[in-house]
């Protein structure tokens, strides 16, 4: 189903009503998080306009709501429970909890959410069990040691919905990211004290992988002339990035180049 803006709204009411009516045994931690999915969360999105179930039918690279998407977060690879899309490119995250957990004082779903987004360079996302929703600005590097309240630039309790609706649909509906709204939104958060873009941090990464490709090389290869040395190591690090965007775009499986290496056959992964 298509929801209007107002059809949406009336949704987002009955919604916050049956919540209210059962809050005690919603708060329960036996309410796990595949219910408040399920009931609350999908619902609510579906009421923004978004294709929560693929009801359309789109390929897979097309659909509007990828559950359980696949990024790479340091080493590991992992899951945000919701990537919304347009025309297949990533533009925010939603992560789930419980109702139970404390989204606003805990620092674990805040700084999980962030380091999702910060990973796939988005620059909002959210965390919400429907009882209460945070959005973030993701452009702060994450550090396991934030305040939850780091990044936060929004947060709404299940209560404020219908106040708030125009604000919320305004940046998060998909109406709201067809027209633009959304990354003007986003783009009026960048910058502000305490944000560290990802491109330079990369940049930064990059360099600490320079300084210890060259004196591994080096040790190696006592032989080697200075612009070879550099030539060599520029050569890996093209060919990590290389490999880590297809990674990204699903070219390729995540993981391949770890294992190879881990099987001792990286050499052909660089030729």
């Amino acid at each position: 189903m298509t929801y209007t803006k107002e059809q949406g709204k009336q949704q987002i009411k009955e919604l916050v009503e049956r919540f209210r009516y059962n809050l005690d045994v919603y708060k329960k931690s036996t309410y796990n998080e595949t219910q408040v999915r399920r009931e609350f969360i999908d619902p609510f999105f579906d009421a923004l306009d978004w294709d929560v179930s693929n009801k359309q039918g789109y390929a897979e690279q097309y659909k509007e709501v990828v559950h359980e998407d696949t990024i790479k977060v340091g080493r590991s690879t992992r899951a945000p429970d919701y990537s919304f899309r347009i025309g297949g490119q990533r533009k925010f995250f939603v992560e789930a909890k419980k109702p139970a957990v404390n989204i606003k004082e805990d620092v674990s779903p805040s700084y999980q959410l962030r380091r999702y987004a910060w990973s796939a360079k988005l620059p909002l996302s959210i965390v919400t069990d429907f009882e209460e929703l945070s959005v973030f600005n993701c452009q702060i590097k994450p550090n396991p040691t934030d305040k939850p309240s780091i990044g936060r630039i929004a947060y709404y309790t299940f209560d404020e919905y219908l106040d708030k609706f125009d604000e919320i649909y305004s940046i998060f509906s998909k109406e709201a990211i067809l027209k633009g709204s959304f990354d003007r939104y986003a783009q009026s958060t960048k910058g502000k004290k305490g944000t560290a873009e990802v491109d330079r941090e990369f940049l930064k990464e990059i360099e600490s992988w320079r300084e210890l490709l060259a004196k591994n090389i080096a040790l190696r290869n006592p032989d080697v002339s200075i612009y070879e040395l550099n030539y060599a190591v520029q050569k890996v690090i093209d060919r990590i990035i290389f490999l880590r965007i297809c990674e990204d775009r699903g070219i390729e499986h995540y993981g391949q180049l770890q294992t190879r290496a881990e099987g001792d056959t990286a050499s052909c992964v660089f030729g």
